[in-house]
């Protein structure tokens, strides 16, 4: 009987073990994630830092400037992450992955029965961001109808979902990411011009990094010494398995 029993509590023991390491390790990536930070010390990184620790702890919208790859919803993070909003959600949309005939239904939330397929209600994302933030990656992909519809938000602190006629409060920061010359979008009458003056409130550029190219052995570090940890921890799970 004993030998059954130990049969049965050796592999079980093992399986916990197993079960931690996989914790731990998700833990410690998880704990990576939340520690991304700005890296460089060119004088626009240290700019950029300086900016951000100025309007961090403001309601202020902000809307961020650059090209792709430049690090634009890291820098939302850390506005989010200075800020006196940072126990509450950092919510994210992308504006441009969305199709126009979804995007408003995502952000605004909808009732019942508001189209076909609307079974039940949904909060949108708005909602979900009550008390913190919202970062709306891309917005230069969002169509009039919800450029307007977000407005009021910004003004007024208000929405209504989709097929609704209540009135919703709410209370959310918003970070806005553009590449493009949303300037001009306004020009061509594909942006409204009311919404971007609330977006250019206080606006930040982020430098591309072939401007700051002394920073590139710093980045280079910073990513292996991220990398290496999860490398190994991963590498040990594997072997725990065999």
């Amino acid at each position: 009987p004993y030998t059954t029993l130990f049969r049965s509590i050796i592999p079980a023991l093992n399986n916990l073990e197993l079960l931690k390491e996989k914790r731990d390790l998700e833990r410690k990536l998880s704990d990576s994630e939340e520690s991304e930070e700005i890296v460089g010390q060119h004088a626009k990184v240290k700019e950029l830092k300086q900016i951000i620790e100025k309007v961090a702890d403001s309601d202020l919208t902000v809307l961020v400037n650059g090209e792709n790859g430049v690090g634009k919803e890291l820098v939302a993070k850390e506005i989010y992450k200075k800020s006196h909003r940072r126990k509450k959600n950092f919510v994210t949309i992308n504006c441009a992955s969305i199709s126009s005939s979804l995007i408003e239904s995502e952000l605004f939330g909808y009732e019942k029965g508001a189209f076909p397929g609307a079974v039940a209600q949904k909060k949108g994302i708005i909602e979900e961001a009550d008390g913190g933030t919202l970062f709306l990656d891309q917005i230069g992909g969002m169509d009039l109808k919800s450029q307007a519809k977000l407005l009021r938000v910004i003004e007024y602190g208000e929405l209504r979902r989709v097929g609704g006629s209540r009135t919703i409060k709410v209370d959310v920061r918003f970070v806005a990411a553009t590449n493009e010359d949303l300037e001009d979008a306004v020009k061509k009458g594909t942006f409204r011009k009311d919404l971007y003056h609330r977006l250019t409130a206080f606006p930040i550029e982020v430098a591309p990094l072939r401007d700051r190219k002394e920073d590139i052995p710093l980045l280079a570090n910073y990513f292996l010494n991220k990398i290496k940890p999860s490398i190994y921890h991963t590498r040990l799970i594997k072997i725990k398995q065999l």
